[in-house]
């Protein structure tokens, strides 16, 4: 009898011990993942993450749901993600202006980056055009600085709205070169491309995608790009630091960020998926009419360390120019 009670005490201790050790040995991910996207559908950010949802589900054999959570500049997706439980099953597309630009820009934000997210990986660059019209003669990047520097103030700039990362792109140009020209915010692309077309500007930096058209009909003029080297898709426009021998760079970047405290074992599935679709040829190649490179994969550390570049960068020339938007 006693044999038996004791045969009953160790089967009811070895169920009990794995009942509570079960959910550490759950392999992840047991159930669809959401990942929420801080804009509306159809756009290209949108595409983008439908395709790595897609492709990343395959990898992971579950599936990644997107859910749109557009809203006061990605503010209202980021700080429901930033809110969620650590457990990776909710993602967020994060880019520069949700992880950098934002929080540097308004005195008051509901989210800290640097507090509440890890950023797993950076998918997708969009490099950008300098751009002017035919009118103005400054059919190079070296013209618009000369003449800019013999006339200070008679130069204007359009951009898509204060604060906007084309805004401090446009600024860290400027300053690079040393020369000052009066910024003209405009409410959408539409409007400031106008404004440049009929000379009301005299330059722009725009994304590739909604230039290109343009440039092409020969209605506006590429000066240089912001990448490190020329693009593909405009062959015999130079690199802003090609012309100028300097290290200038400006682009927006989106990522995959999480819950800060999200264990290093779902963060590691994690970027083993989306490492597997960057690698993906026909994933590389799928956005770049959208003006979106697809990135290399980087390591934990090579991530945090261009996150904190980019940080860095913006913070002066917002603080050197003063801009808020508070």
């Amino acid at each position: 009898m006693n044999q038996r009670i004791a045969n009953i005490i160790i089967a009811a201790t070895a169920t009990f011990g794995l009942g509570v050790a079960a959910p550490a040995w759950a392999a992840y991910p047991e159930k669809p993942i959401k990942l929420v996207v801080p804009y509306t559908p159809a756009g290209a950010a949108d595409q983008l993450a439908r395709a790595l949802a897609q492709n990343m589900g395959q990898a992971l054999g579950q599936a990644v749901v997107v859910e749109n959570k557009p809203g006061a500049s990605t503010k209202i997706g980021a700080t429901q993600v930033a809110r969620s439980p650590a457990d990776g099953y909710t993602l967020f597309l994060a880019s520069n202006s949700s992880m950098v630009l934002n929080p540097l820009l308004y005195k008051k934000f509901p989210y800290d980056p640097e507090r509440d997210y890890r950023i797993v990986s950076i998918v997708a660059d969009i490099p950008l055009v300098v751009i002017t019209n035919e009118k103005s003669g400054l059919d190079s990047m070296q013209k618009f600085v000369d003449y800019a520097k013999q006339h200070p103030g008679k130069l204007n700039y359009a951009s898509v709205g204060n604060g906007n990362p084309l805004h401090l792109a446009t600024e860290l140009l400027l300053g690079q070169y040393g020369i000052k020209a009066t910024h003209v915010p405009y409410n959408g692309s539409a409007p400031a491309l106008t404004s440049l077309m009929s000379n009301d500007t005299q330059l722009m930096i725009d994304v590739i995608s909604t230039s290109l058209p343009l440039i092409k009909d020969g209605k506006i003029k590429a000066l240089a790009v912001t990448s490190p080297k020329r693009l593909d898709v405009l062959p015999d426009v130079p690199s802003v630091s090609e012309i100028g021998k300097t290290n200038y760079q400006a682009s927006t970047w989106f990522g995959i960020a999480v819950p800060k405290s999200t264990p290093d074992t779902v963060v590691d599935a994690l970027r083993m998926a989306i490492d597997t679709t960057l690698k993906n040829e026909s994933f590389q190649k799928r956005f770049e009419t959208l003006g979106l490179y697809v990135q290399q994969p980087r390591a934990q550390h090579q991530v945090d360390q261009f996150v904190d570049e980019d940080r860095a960068k913006w913070k002066t020339v917002i603080e050197n120019n003063r801009i808020s938007l508070d």
